[in-house]
């Protein structure tokens, strides 16, 4: 068996996951908040009051502190000529293999956040899925995109 992949995503990816989590818990908050309101206008029973500040409590723990350490921890990539292996998983960790000769096209994308940290994913389509690497320093990025369109190019020749 093999061992698993050598490269790591950029340790920003860890913080740009963390501010996911804290944006996913703002909004978990003014929900929450609208409930309590509702409970108090309407009468509710006041039991929703705690229900509320257990749920945004542990969304806050877990999606803006533990849940991005630990996939952070678990997400490894490697390109190599014939292959690339991507392993990921927060529970349960997955690992994949892509043929390079199914590689039909390589993208690298970024948004407001990832850009504000210099990171970018790189998207490979293949004729069944789409398979991503996230979080990603923008020229590694870059680099990685060339090279893995290239070995796809020189394998597809191959068959």
């Amino acid at each position: 068996m093999r061992s698993e992949p050598i490269h790591k995503i950029s340790r920003k990816g860890l913080t740009v996951w963390r501010l996911y989590g804290v944006l996913q818990t703002i909004l978990l908050l003014i929900i929450a908040a609208l409930v309590c309101y509702g409970t108090y206008y309407f009468e509710w029973p006041s039991f929703i009051y705690f229900i509320a500040v257990v749920v945004v409590i542990l969304s806050a723990i877990l999606s803006a502190y533990l849940f991005p350490k630990v996939r952070w921890e678990r997400w490894r990539y490697e390109v190599r000529d014939s292959e690339i292996e991507v392993q990921h998983g927060l529970f349960v960790v997955k690992r994949t293999l892509i043929p390079m000769v199914r590689v039909q096209h390589v993208d690298t994308t970024q948004g407001p956040i990832l850009k504000k940290y210099g990171l970018g994913n790189i998207s490979i389509s293949t004729a069944a899925t789409v398979h991503t690497i996230p979080a990603l320093v923008m020229e590694e990025a870059d680099g990685l995109r060339a090279r893995i369109s290239e070995l796809a190019r020189v394998a597809e020749d191959d068959v």
